[in-house]
């Protein structure tokens, strides 16, 4: 028998020994720290206790028979690093595993994660429902870009249920929200966000990336596809870009095609860097969480601060539904948006800037998601591509300020956002 014939015959086996375990049965219902730490790794021949970092943009065949098997979908494994790479499937897996879902498909960034829900999931003709508190870079794209092909886009109030309601309209395919949203921390109800995608034939699409699996499971509630922007919390030390999406075998499949021919793929080394994350998400999420109760329980009480938005607050609107929404008890995410009233001598935009150029530990930066504590005046930064009147149907006001509250002493991040409130 030929060397090539050997070849041949191996190709029976369809799927790549690489592709076929995980060391972690996931039938055998472990609980989520267990499935951050160990889920989505299969160990090589080499026996690495480590995830390993495939850093190959390649794959050698055993054959011209078995190349041609991988191409065509004969067999299941890897074909380039474009479309699949060993370190990028560990981290989906683990993902998937965290949020629940079937399969999770990663991205070069949260926005090439949102690019690709678009791609895959809507077309000329179609209309994008989506909440008014967003991400400024995500309602420039729908705007921007989805619209300039041919796609409806609208926007309603996140919290306002009777509004989503009345705004579907026959074609429209997807409702896309962020709960908690950014910059405002606003939270959507996302079980009857279900029921009437559900009811209507659309997908619900729900970005978690403030709130994680560690704090709530989107499609537990009923939505379709989770969107991360992996590059905040599930880093949680500001270190590489990375997005994700999360769902059904079917849905994904879709999300895939549109990253293997876009080229939105996640790098190898970053893949790894988020699987690291991930091992520690449950317990930074949860320190977060107690840093972010006592911050925003000073700010509401301090005389400078007109307004907080931040669902911890047992006042604030959303306060019982995100209590329901976010399986860690206690646990109402680390972002919140506080309002600082203007001074005699100085206008909001001032004052806010003063507080945050007062601060000498937090970092001005329009980062978050971060160990360290950051700071942002999101009119400016995040949202300053947006009209007047688009800031102000998304709440984004000139006294508006975005504070992601890090993992240092809580005295300390109190004190340095008290130095400028103080003396305004």
């Amino acid at each position: 028998m030929s060397q090539s014939q050997a070849h041949d015959d191996k190709n029976v086996d369809k799927l790549d020994p690489n592709w076929r375990s995980d060391a972690l049965n996931l039938d055998l219902d472990y609980g989520m720290q267990t499935i951050a730490v160990r889920a989505g790794q299969h160990r090589t021949d080499e026996g690495e206790h480590s995830e390993a970092i495939f850093t190959t943009s390649s794959y050698v065949y055993t054959s011209a028979a078995d190349a041609a098997a991988h191409f065509n979908g004969d067999k299941t494994g890897n074909v380039y690093s474009r479309h699949t790479n060993p370190s990028v499937r560990t981290f989906e897996r683990r993902l998937a595993a965290l949020e629940n879902g079937e399969r999770a498909v990663a991205t070069a960034s949260g926005m090439g994660a949102i690019l690709t829900m678009c791609l895959a999931y809507l077309k000329a003709g179609d209309h994008l429902l989506a909440a008014n508190q967003l991400f400024g870079s995500s309602i420039g794209l729908f705007n921007n870009y989805m619209a300039k092909f041919g796609v409806e886009v609208s926007y309603v109030d996140c919290f306002d249920n009777d509004a989503w309601a009345n705004a579907v309209q026959p074609n429209t395919k997807v409702i896309y929200c962020e709960s908690p949203s950014n910059p405002l921390a606003q939270i959507c109800d996302i079980g009857y966000l279900s029921q009437l995608c559900k009811a209507n034939d659309i997908l619900l699409v729900v970005d978690n990336c403030f709130a994680t699996p560690a704090l709530q499971r989107p499609l537990d509630l009923g939505a379709d596809v989770v969107i991360h922007s992996a590059t905040k919390y599930l880093d949680g030390q500001g270190r590489v870009l990375g997005g994700a999406l999360v769902g059904s075998d079917k849905l994904m499949q879709e999300a895939f095609t549109v990253v293997r021919s876009g080229g939105i793929s996640m790098s190898p080394f970053n893949a790894w860097v988020f699987t690291k994350g991930l091992e520690t998400l449950k317990l930074r999420m949860q320190a977060h969480c107690q840093n972010a109760n006592q911050v925003a329980e000073f700010l509401i009480n301090h005389p400078n601060v007109s307004a907080v938005h931040f669902s911890g607050l047992s006042d604030h609107p959303a306060h019982e539904l995100a209590t329901r929404q976010h399986h860690m008890k206690g646990g109402y995410g680390a972002i919140m948006g506080f309002e600082v009233k203007p001074s005699a001598s100085s206008d909001s935009k001032s004052a806010a800037w003063h507080v945050i150029d007062s601060t000498q530990m937090v970092s001005i930066t329009n980062n978050l998601g971060d160990a360290k504590t950051t700071i942002t005046h999101p009119a400016t930064t995040t949202h300053f591509r947006l009209s007047a009147k688009e800031r102000a149907e998304a709440g984004v006001k000139d006294g508006l300020i975005r504070l992601s509250v890090g993992l240092e002493d809580v005295e300390d991040i109190i004190k340095d956002l008290a130095r400028g409130l103080d003396s305004l």
